[in-house]
């Protein structure tokens, strides 16, 4: 091995030693004696992410629904959203625990938190929050060049969606995440943001509740121009609903637009070229 390769494989050995720390995305600190071997994530999104930021290695638990990548479908489950099985955690051995304030229960949060495992909070709020997650996480696990290539691929992907419609009309769109009773996102969740590269008006952008419910009544006041979201055709028979005379019904099935991973540039892209079609049917 040539000297420089030496220098190298010594730097990379000294920075996994090194003590870490990052702020998480509830603003608490969160310092490392040495970056993480050992890591569960306890939401789906946060598994993709470990992965994307070349951690995929150290995930040795995650929550159900961990699908993506292929290798997340190997990992071994400690429980889901509504019970988190502790004992399995403890036998883990992990050194870094990473859950989800909105996905996870305060009393899990509680009893992990008594655990005295060290936390991070991801909560990505932004299109820019994955990044700065991909790059935190990046750097609790000794993975932050790889981390910070992703991000940057990532902030890529999205600056050209924002230098092509940034100064597209704005659409009136509404996001149905449920049908019986009917859901929606309000203007803090990362799927509104994605939105607005696009030029897309969350029309229940200004509710309080992150993923409210709604009547039918609200959205036909609403009046949407376009309406993603899985299970539409129900909408149809409301004929004098803009979105439903001109055919802007777009299916979103899957999470790509409310997993806050970076595939979500790629569903920004295709929710960009949808609503330029629906433009075009206003001549």
């Amino acid at each position: 091995m040539k000297l420089s390769a030496f220098i190298i494989a010594g730097a990379l050995a000294s920075a996994a030693q090194a003590a870490v720390t990052v702020t998480d995305d509830a603003g608490r600190t969160v310092t490392l004696p040495r970056a993480a071997q050992r890591v569960i994530a306890f939401a789906p999104h946060i598994t993709e992410l470990l992965f994307a930021a070349g951690a995929g290695d150290r995930v040795v638990g995650a929550m159900n629904f961990s699908d993506y990548p292929e290798a997340a479908k190997n990992i071994p489950l400690i429980g889901s959203n509504s019970q988190i099985d502790l004992e399995r955690v403890l036998a883990l051995k992990p050194e870094l625990l990473v859950v989800w304030q909105s996905g996870n229960t305060a009393r899990q949060l509680e009893q992990l938190t008594r655990l005295g495992i060290p936390i991070f909070y991801s909560e990505p709020r932004s299109l820019e929050d994955v990044a700065t997650n991909l790059e935190r996480l990046g750097q609790l696990t000794g993975t932050a060049a790889q981390a910070a290539q992703a991000a940057h691929s990532y902030r890529a992907q999205l600056a050209d969606l924002r230098a092509k419609y940034a100064q597209r009309p704005p659409v009136k769109v509404f996001y149905q995440v449920w049908d019986k009773p009917v859901y929606t996102l309000n203007g803090k969740h990362i799927a509104s943001d994605a939105l607005r590269v696009c030029g897309g008006v969350n029309v229940f952008a200004g509710l309080r509740v992150l993923a409210p419910e709604v009547s039918t009544e609200a959205v036909l006041q609403a009046n949407p121009e376009v309406m993603f979201g899985s299970e539409l055709n129900g909408w149809k028979q409301f004929k004098t609903l803009t979105a439903v005379q001109r055919n802007n019904l777009f299916s979103s099935e899957g999470e790509h637009l409310t997993r806050a991973t970076p595939r979500i540039a790629d569903a920004t892209r295709a929710v960009c070229e949808q609503l330029e079609q629906a433009r075009q049917k206003r001549r």
